[in-house]
């Protein structure tokens, strides 16, 4: 596996999405709210360089946070 350990991967967390005109974004200050398509007990999704590998669900211990992986998501042949 060593031969692997140097290539570079693009992995995203999401949580949500949504869309939202620019003129709010530029709007917005510190502590704004950004509601997002999904509610509390939505998978968090996986991506790896823009494509779906798994389903999981953010964990709180403490300040540290975490996802547990609940589904590995079949590759499309």
């Amino acid at each position: 596996m060593s031969v692997l350990e140097g290539i570079p991967i693009d992995m995203s967390i999401v949580l949500g999405s949504t869309s939202i005109p620019i003129r709010q974004v530029l709007k917005m200050s510190r502590g704004a709210m950004i509601p997002l398509d999904c509610g509390h007990s939505d998978p968090t999704r996986v991506y790896v360089n823009d494509q779906l590998v798994a389903e999981g669900k953010i964990l709180m211990n403490g300040e540290i946070m975490s996802l547990e992986i609940t589904k590995v998501v079949e590759r499309e042949r």
